[in-house]
Protein backbone atom coordinates (compact mmCIF):
# COMPACT_ATOMS: atom_id res chain seq x y z
CA UNK A 1 0.00 0.00 0.00
CA UNK A 2 1.46 3.25 -1.15
CA UNK A 3 2.12 6.37 1.53
CA UNK A 4 -0.46 9.07 1.14
CA UNK A 5 2.93 11.23 0.69
CA UNK A 6 3.42 9.03 -2.33
CA UNK A 7 0.71 11.78 -4.44
CA UNK A 8 2.21 14.88 -2.91
CA UNK A 9 5.25 14.89 -5.77
CA UNK A 10 6.73 18.65 -5.86
CA UNK A 11 6.34 21.42 -3.11
CA UNK A 12 3.46 22.87 -5.08
CA UNK A 13 1.08 19.74 -4.31
CA UNK A 14 2.43 21.01 -0.61
CA UNK A 15 1.41 24.09 -1.04
CA UNK A 16 -2.33 23.00 -2.30
CA UNK A 17 -2.64 20.63 0.53
CA UNK A 18 -1.46 23.23 3.24
CA UNK A 19 -3.66 25.78 2.25
CA UNK A 20 -6.64 23.85 2.10
CA UNK A 21 -5.99 22.57 6.10
CA UNK A 22 -4.87 25.75 8.16
CA UNK A 23 -7.37 28.09 9.31
CA UNK A 24 -7.51 30.86 6.53
CA UNK A 25 -5.88 33.85 8.68
CA UNK A 26 -3.26 31.39 9.37
CA UNK A 27 -2.67 31.23 5.81
CA UNK A 28 -2.61 34.53 5.17
CA UNK A 29 0.09 35.04 7.96
CA UNK A 30 2.32 32.19 6.69
CA UNK A 31 2.15 32.42 3.45
CA UNK A 32 1.35 36.19 2.23
CA UNK A 33 3.40 38.85 0.75
CA UNK A 34 3.78 42.14 1.99
CA UNK A 35 1.52 44.86 0.38
CA UNK A 36 0.34 43.72 -3.25
CA UNK A 37 3.03 40.67 -3.12
CA UNK A 38 4.71 41.34 -6.35
CA UNK A 39 8.42 40.56 -5.00
CA UNK A 40 7.01 37.46 -3.27
CA UNK A 41 5.46 36.71 -6.99
CA UNK A 42 8.78 38.28 -8.73
CA UNK A 43 10.75 35.94 -6.46
CA UNK A 44 9.23 32.68 -8.22
CA UNK A 45 9.42 34.14 -11.57
CA UNK A 46 12.68 35.27 -11.57
CA UNK A 47 13.67 31.18 -11.69
CA UNK A 48 11.49 30.63 -14.23
CA UNK A 49 13.59 33.12 -16.65
CA UNK A 50 16.41 31.11 -16.48
CA UNK A 51 16.88 27.82 -18.80
CA UNK A 52 19.49 25.40 -18.26
CA UNK A 53 22.07 24.70 -20.94
CA UNK A 54 23.51 21.51 -21.07
CA UNK A 55 26.38 19.08 -20.77
CA UNK A 56 25.88 15.45 -22.36
CA UNK A 57 27.68 11.91 -21.95
CA UNK A 58 29.82 13.78 -19.35
CA UNK A 59 30.94 11.33 -16.43
CA UNK A 60 29.29 11.90 -13.32
CA UNK A 61 29.86 9.35 -11.40
CA UNK A 62 31.22 9.91 -8.28
CA UNK A 63 29.19 13.31 -7.67
CA UNK A 64 28.59 14.97 -4.66
CA UNK A 65 26.65 18.12 -3.12
CA UNK A 66 28.30 18.15 0.08
CA UNK A 67 30.17 21.48 1.09
CA UNK A 68 32.26 23.09 4.03
CA UNK A 69 30.82 25.84 5.43
CA UNK A 70 32.31 27.36 9.01
CA UNK A 71 34.63 24.66 9.91
CA UNK A 72 30.73 22.50 9.38
CA UNK A 73 30.62 19.49 6.61
CA UNK A 74 27.01 19.47 5.01
CA UNK A 75 25.44 16.98 3.02
CA UNK A 76 24.20 19.34 0.99
CA UNK A 77 23.58 23.36 0.16
CA UNK A 78 19.66 22.70 1.34
CA UNK A 79 19.31 24.61 4.47
CA UNK A 80 15.88 25.55 6.26
CA UNK A 81 14.96 29.29 6.61
CA UNK A 82 14.68 31.16 9.92
CA UNK A 83 10.23 31.98 10.26
CA UNK A 84 8.41 32.13 12.84
CA UNK A 85 5.68 30.29 14.86
CA UNK A 86 5.69 27.08 13.54
CA UNK A 87 3.57 26.10 16.21
CA UNK A 88 1.01 28.40 13.72
CA UNK A 89 1.64 24.99 11.06
CA UNK A 90 1.77 22.26 13.86
CA UNK A 91 1.49 21.40 17.23
CA UNK A 92 4.93 20.10 17.71
CA UNK A 93 6.47 23.22 16.01
CA UNK A 94 10.13 23.37 15.70
CA UNK A 95 10.56 20.47 17.11
CA UNK A 96 9.17 18.60 14.03
CA UNK A 97 11.09 20.52 11.64
CA UNK A 98 14.37 20.38 13.85
CA UNK A 99 13.50 16.32 14.04
CA UNK A 100 13.22 16.14 9.90
CA UNK A 101 16.75 18.96 9.63
CA UNK A 102 18.51 16.33 11.39
CA UNK A 103 16.99 13.07 9.59
CA UNK A 104 18.08 15.33 6.38
CA UNK A 105 21.53 16.59 7.43
CA UNK A 106 19.93 19.77 6.62
CA UNK A 107 21.20 23.11 8.69
CA UNK A 108 18.25 24.95 10.13
CA UNK A 109 18.18 28.34 11.38
CA UNK A 110 15.88 28.41 14.25
CA UNK A 111 14.01 32.12 14.49
CA UNK A 112 13.65 34.44 17.35
CA UNK A 113 10.13 34.39 16.98
CA UNK A 114 10.37 30.64 17.14
CA UNK A 115 7.63 28.91 19.03
CA UNK A 116 9.55 26.82 21.43
CA UNK A 117 12.76 28.17 23.75
CA UNK A 118 15.73 27.72 22.17
CA UNK A 119 16.87 25.77 24.82
CA UNK A 120 14.69 23.13 24.20
CA UNK A 121 16.42 22.27 20.87
CA UNK A 122 19.67 22.27 22.67
CA UNK A 123 19.57 18.31 22.03
CA UNK A 124 19.98 18.35 18.27
CA UNK A 125 23.01 21.14 18.46
CA UNK A 126 25.53 17.98 18.83
CA UNK A 127 24.47 17.22 14.89
CA UNK A 128 26.19 20.62 14.06
CA UNK A 129 23.38 22.13 11.93
CA UNK A 130 21.31 24.35 14.42
CA UNK A 131 21.81 27.89 13.29
CA UNK A 132 20.32 30.64 15.11
CA UNK A 133 18.78 33.84 13.76
CA UNK A 134 18.04 37.46 15.40
CA UNK A 135 16.18 39.95 15.33
CA UNK A 136 18.08 42.59 16.22
CA UNK A 137 16.30 44.28 19.46
CA UNK A 138 16.08 47.99 20.29
CA UNK A 139 18.46 46.87 23.70
CA UNK A 140 21.69 45.79 22.10
CA UNK A 141 22.17 43.71 25.61
CA UNK A 142 19.01 42.25 24.86
CA UNK A 143 20.61 41.12 21.47
CA UNK A 144 23.99 40.15 23.16
CA UNK A 145 21.63 37.91 25.81
CA UNK A 146 20.15 36.15 23.35
CA UNK A 147 23.26 35.46 21.22
CA UNK A 148 24.76 34.00 23.94
CA UNK A 149 21.90 31.73 24.85
CA UNK A 150 22.30 30.25 21.08
CA UNK A 151 25.72 29.91 22.17
CA UNK A 152 25.18 28.06 25.81
CA UNK A 153 22.52 25.85 23.86
CA UNK A 154 25.30 25.11 20.87
CA UNK A 155 23.62 26.70 17.77
CA UNK A 156 27.00 26.76 15.24
CA UNK A 157 25.90 30.37 13.86
CA UNK A 158 24.50 33.25 14.26
CA UNK A 159 22.13 35.06 11.14
CA UNK A 160 21.27 39.19 11.62
CA UNK A 161 18.01 39.74 10.15
CA UNK A 162 19.19 43.45 9.09
CA UNK A 163 16.23 44.28 6.43
CA UNK A 164 13.29 44.38 8.87
CA UNK A 165 13.48 46.70 11.53
CA UNK A 166 9.97 47.34 11.29
CA UNK A 167 6.78 44.98 9.82
CA UNK A 168 5.96 45.54 6.24
CA UNK A 169 2.96 46.59 5.21
CA UNK A 170 0.70 43.48 5.52
CA UNK A 171 -2.71 43.74 4.23
CA UNK A 172 -3.83 40.00 3.84
CA UNK A 173 -2.71 39.79 7.60
CA UNK A 174 -5.18 42.36 8.11
CA UNK A 175 -8.23 41.83 5.93
CA UNK A 176 -8.36 38.34 7.54
CA UNK A 177 -7.70 39.81 11.41
CA UNK A 178 -5.69 37.53 11.89
CA UNK A 179 -4.28 37.88 15.71
CA UNK A 180 -1.54 34.57 16.81
CA UNK A 181 -3.55 32.08 19.37
CA UNK A 182 -2.71 32.04 23.11
CA UNK A 183 -0.73 28.93 22.42
CA UNK A 184 1.53 30.25 20.12
CA UNK A 185 3.96 33.31 21.49
CA UNK A 186 7.71 34.65 20.94
CA UNK A 187 8.47 32.86 24.34
CA UNK A 188 12.22 33.54 23.32
CA UNK A 189 11.52 37.29 24.10
CA UNK A 190 9.39 37.09 26.87
CA UNK A 191 11.59 37.31 29.21
CA UNK A 192 12.43 40.88 28.08
CA UNK A 193 9.10 41.51 27.89
CA UNK A 194 10.08 44.90 30.50
CA UNK A 195 12.41 46.41 28.20
CA UNK A 196 10.91 46.18 25.09
CA UNK A 197 9.26 49.58 23.55
CA UNK A 198 5.94 49.93 22.67
CA UNK A 199 4.92 49.84 18.99
CA UNK A 200 2.01 50.71 18.51
CA UNK A 201 1.72 54.32 16.17
CA UNK A 202 -1.00 56.70 17.37
CA UNK A 203 -3.41 57.45 15.03
CA UNK A 204 -1.67 60.57 13.33
CA UNK A 205 1.63 60.20 14.38
CA UNK A 206 4.63 59.91 12.33
CA UNK A 207 6.60 56.95 11.93
CA UNK A 208 10.19 59.05 12.17
CA UNK A 209 9.13 60.34 15.40
CA UNK A 210 8.74 57.02 17.06
CA UNK A 211 10.96 55.75 19.62
CA UNK A 212 11.73 52.88 17.76
CA UNK A 213 13.09 54.36 14.98
CA UNK A 214 15.09 56.81 16.89
CA UNK A 215 17.02 53.20 18.44
CA UNK A 216 16.79 51.57 14.99
CA UNK A 217 20.54 49.72 14.88
CA UNK A 218 23.28 51.02 13.12
CA UNK A 219 26.17 48.87 11.74
CA UNK A 220 27.98 49.82 14.35
CA UNK A 221 25.78 48.37 16.62
CA UNK A 222 26.06 45.11 14.42
CA UNK A 223 29.73 45.07 14.89
CA UNK A 224 29.56 45.75 18.19
CA UNK A 225 27.12 42.72 18.57
CA UNK A 226 29.67 40.42 16.17
CA UNK A 227 32.86 41.02 18.38
CA UNK A 228 31.03 39.87 21.58
CA UNK A 229 30.63 36.08 20.07
CA UNK A 230 32.78 33.56 19.43
CA UNK A 231 30.65 32.44 16.61
CA UNK A 232 30.43 33.27 12.62
CA UNK A 233 27.46 35.76 12.10
CA UNK A 234 26.09 36.21 9.02
CA UNK A 235 24.02 39.35 7.76
CA UNK A 236 20.70 38.44 6.13
CA UNK A 237 18.85 40.67 3.67
CA UNK A 238 21.66 42.06 1.47
CA UNK A 239 20.24 42.99 -1.80
CA UNK A 240 22.32 46.14 -3.15
CA UNK A 241 25.69 45.45 -3.74
CA UNK A 242 26.70 49.54 -1.82
CA UNK A 243 25.91 47.09 1.36
CA UNK A 244 28.26 44.66 0.98
CA UNK A 245 31.56 47.05 1.93
CA UNK A 246 29.93 47.75 5.45
CA UNK A 247 28.74 44.87 6.09
CA UNK A 248 31.92 43.09 5.59
CA UNK A 249 33.57 46.31 7.78
CA UNK A 250 31.58 44.66 10.30
CA UNK A 251 33.47 41.32 10.80
CA UNK A 252 30.60 39.45 9.37
CA UNK A 253 31.46 36.22 8.11
CA UNK A 254 28.77 35.45 5.30
CA UNK A 255 25.84 37.43 3.73
CA UNK A 256 22.10 36.02 3.07
CA UNK A 257 20.72 37.39 -0.18
CA UNK A 258 17.21 38.22 0.54
CA UNK A 259 14.42 40.03 0.23
CA UNK A 260 12.40 38.70 3.65
CA UNK A 261 10.20 36.47 0.96
CA UNK A 262 8.65 39.59 -0.46
CA UNK A 263 7.13 40.15 2.94
CA UNK A 264 8.33 43.51 4.70
CA UNK A 265 9.04 46.13 1.70
CA UNK A 266 6.72 45.41 -1.50
CA UNK A 267 8.46 45.47 -5.12
CA UNK A 268 12.05 45.29 -3.84
CA UNK A 269 13.68 43.08 -6.87
CA UNK A 270 13.68 39.33 -6.99
CA UNK A 271 16.26 37.50 -4.93
CA UNK A 272 17.75 35.98 -7.90
CA UNK A 273 18.26 39.07 -9.66
CA UNK A 274 20.07 40.72 -7.05
CA UNK A 275 22.28 37.79 -5.85
CA UNK A 276 25.03 38.19 -8.96
CA UNK A 277 25.97 41.94 -7.91
CA UNK A 278 26.18 40.50 -4.63
CA UNK A 279 28.73 37.55 -5.31
CA UNK A 280 30.60 39.82 -7.36
CA UNK A 281 31.16 42.46 -4.70
CA UNK A 282 32.08 40.16 -1.96
CA UNK A 283 34.61 38.44 -4.35
CA UNK A 284 34.98 35.24 -2.47
CA UNK A 285 35.98 36.96 0.62
CA UNK A 286 32.99 35.32 2.68
CA UNK A 287 30.23 32.75 1.99
CA UNK A 288 26.97 33.74 -0.31
CA UNK A 289 23.79 32.11 0.86
CA UNK A 290 20.74 32.81 -1.02
CA UNK A 291 16.88 33.17 0.30
CA UNK A 292 13.83 33.26 -1.80
CA UNK A 293 11.57 31.69 -4.68
CA UNK A 294 13.20 28.43 -4.52
CA UNK A 295 10.49 25.61 -5.62
CA UNK A 296 12.38 23.32 -7.55
CA UNK A 297 15.45 21.44 -7.32
CA UNK A 298 16.62 23.05 -10.66
CA UNK A 299 15.91 26.14 -8.74
CA UNK A 300 18.57 25.38 -6.27
CA UNK A 301 20.75 24.98 -9.01
CA UNK A 302 20.58 27.77 -10.88
CA UNK A 303 21.05 29.92 -7.10
CA UNK A 304 23.95 28.29 -6.98
CA UNK A 305 25.12 28.18 -10.53
CA UNK A 306 24.84 32.53 -10.03
CA UNK A 307 27.53 32.26 -7.35
CA UNK A 308 25.60 30.87 -4.17
CA UNK A 309 27.34 28.70 -1.80
CA UNK A 310 23.87 27.44 -0.32
CA UNK A 311 20.20 27.98 -0.02
CA UNK A 312 17.42 29.00 1.96
CA UNK A 313 13.91 26.99 1.99
CA UNK A 314 11.09 29.47 4.10
CA UNK A 315 7.42 28.84 3.05
CA UNK A 316 7.63 25.13 1.31
CA UNK A 317 8.89 23.71 5.08
CA UNK A 318 6.06 25.05 7.00
CA UNK A 319 3.69 23.48 4.05
CA UNK A 320 5.29 20.63 4.44
CA UNK A 321 5.30 20.74 8.27
CA UNK A 322 1.49 21.93 7.91
CA UNK A 323 0.81 18.55 5.85
CA UNK A 324 2.56 15.85 7.74
CA UNK A 325 4.77 17.08 10.20
CA UNK A 326 8.68 16.34 10.35
CA UNK A 327 7.45 13.99 7.99
CA UNK A 328 6.46 16.50 5.65
CA UNK A 329 9.63 18.54 6.17
CA UNK A 330 11.77 15.80 5.81
CA UNK A 331 10.20 14.74 2.27
CA UNK A 332 10.15 18.30 1.16
CA UNK A 333 13.97 18.48 1.17
CA UNK A 334 13.92 15.29 0.03
CA UNK A 335 12.11 16.17 -3.18
CA UNK A 336 14.31 19.08 -3.54
CA UNK A 337 17.68 17.21 -3.28
CA UNK A 338 16.22 14.54 -5.58
CA UNK A 339 15.62 17.30 -8.13
CA UNK A 340 19.41 19.20 -7.60
CA UNK A 341 20.99 15.59 -8.09
CA UNK A 342 18.67 14.85 -10.79
CA UNK A 343 19.46 18.47 -12.82
CA UNK A 344 23.71 17.68 -12.09
CA UNK A 345 23.69 14.12 -13.25
CA UNK A 346 21.09 15.60 -16.66
CA UNK A 347 23.46 18.97 -16.97
CA UNK A 348 26.75 16.52 -16.71
CA UNK A 349 28.08 18.09 -13.40
CA UNK A 350 29.40 15.93 -10.86
CA UNK A 351 30.20 18.54 -7.99
CA UNK A 352 29.63 21.58 -6.09
CA UNK A 353 32.24 23.47 -4.78
CA UNK A 354 32.17 26.68 -2.55
CA UNK A 355 33.96 28.71 -4.57
CA UNK A 356 32.23 31.41 -5.70
CA UNK A 357 34.34 31.90 -8.42
CA UNK A 358 35.32 28.40 -9.88
CA UNK A 359 38.82 28.30 -11.44
CA UNK A 360 37.31 26.53 -14.42
CA UNK A 361 34.61 28.83 -15.38
CA UNK A 362 31.93 29.58 -17.87
CA UNK A 363 30.25 32.51 -17.82
CA UNK A 364 26.87 33.95 -19.21
CA UNK A 365 25.63 37.22 -19.14
CA UNK A 366 23.28 40.26 -19.51
CA UNK A 367 25.28 43.63 -19.48
CA UNK A 368 24.37 47.06 -19.63
CA UNK A 369 26.27 47.82 -23.09
CA UNK A 370 25.05 49.39 -26.52
CA UNK A 371 22.82 47.67 -29.01
CA UNK A 372 25.97 47.18 -31.40
CA UNK A 373 27.75 45.50 -28.23
CA UNK A 374 24.63 43.40 -27.39
CA UNK A 375 24.48 42.74 -31.08
CA UNK A 376 28.03 41.26 -30.84
CA UNK A 377 27.66 39.26 -28.06
CA UNK A 378 24.98 37.40 -29.38
CA UNK A 379 26.38 36.46 -32.44
CA UNK A 380 29.07 34.88 -30.03
CA UNK A 381 26.26 32.45 -28.99
CA UNK A 382 27.02 30.63 -32.08
CA UNK A 383 31.19 30.53 -31.54
CA UNK A 384 31.63 30.02 -28.02
CA UNK A 385 34.89 31.83 -27.07
CA UNK A 386 37.20 29.60 -25.05
CA UNK A 387 38.82 31.52 -22.35
CA UNK A 388 40.76 30.84 -19.43
CA UNK A 389 39.12 30.90 -15.65
CA UNK A 390 41.27 33.69 -15.07
CA UNK A 391 40.02 35.55 -18.03
CA UNK A 392 36.49 34.32 -17.05
CA UNK A 393 36.66 36.20 -13.56
CA UNK A 394 38.01 39.50 -14.79
CA UNK A 395 35.62 39.50 -17.59
CA UNK A 396 32.42 39.43 -15.16
CA UNK A 397 30.55 42.70 -16.57
CA UNK A 398 28.74 45.34 -14.25
CA UNK A 399 25.66 44.24 -15.83
CA UNK A 400 22.33 43.07 -14.11
CA UNK A 401 22.50 39.16 -14.74
CA UNK A 402 25.40 36.73 -14.78
CA UNK A 403 25.69 33.45 -13.74
CA UNK A 404 29.54 31.50 -13.06
CA UNK A 405 28.94 27.92 -13.66
CA UNK A 406 31.73 24.95 -12.88
CA UNK A 407 32.78 22.61 -15.50
CA UNK A 408 30.61 21.62 -16.64
CA UNK A 409 27.95 23.92 -14.86
CA UNK A 410 25.83 26.26 -17.45
CA UNK A 411 22.73 28.43 -17.09
CA UNK A 412 21.50 30.50 -19.76
CA UNK A 413 20.28 34.18 -18.90
CA UNK A 414 17.45 35.44 -20.84
CA UNK A 415 17.43 39.04 -21.42
CA UNK A 416 13.74 40.07 -19.35
CA UNK A 417 12.25 42.61 -21.99
CA UNK A 418 13.07 40.39 -25.67
CA UNK A 419 13.73 37.28 -24.39
CA UNK A 420 16.82 36.76 -26.56
CA UNK A 421 19.87 34.92 -24.93
CA UNK A 422 22.86 37.55 -24.35
CA UNK A 423 26.10 35.75 -24.53
CA UNK A 424 28.18 32.75 -23.76
CA UNK A 425 31.49 32.40 -22.91
CA UNK A 426 32.44 28.88 -22.16
CA UNK A 427 35.89 27.23 -20.85
CA UNK A 428 36.30 23.68 -21.88
CA UNK A 429 40.45 23.99 -21.18
CA UNK A 430 41.52 20.67 -19.64
CA UNK A 431 42.03 22.51 -16.17
CA UNK A 432 38.68 21.74 -15.21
Amino acid sequence: MSSPLSRLTCLRDYEVQARQRLPAGTWAYLNAGGADGLTHIWNEQAFKKIALWPRVLNNVGGGSTSLDLFGVRHKHPIFIAPMAYHGLAHAEAEHATAAAAAAMKAAFVVSTQASVPIEALSHRSAEGHLWFQLYLQDDRYVSLDLIQRAERAGFKAIVITVDAPIQGSRNEDQRQAFQLPTAVQPVNLAPYACRQINTTLPAGASLFQHPLIAQMPTWEAVAWLIRQTRLPVLLKGILNPLDVAPALDTGASGIVVSNHGGRVLDTLPAMLDCLPGIVAEVRARVPVLADGGIRRGSDVFKALALGADAVLIGRPILHGLAVAGSTGVAHVLNLLLGELEATMVLTGCKRYRTSMLPACAGLIAQADMSSASQAAMRKSTEQPMPLTGKQARRSIPGGKTWAVTEDPWTAWTFDRHDKQPQFLLQDDTAAC
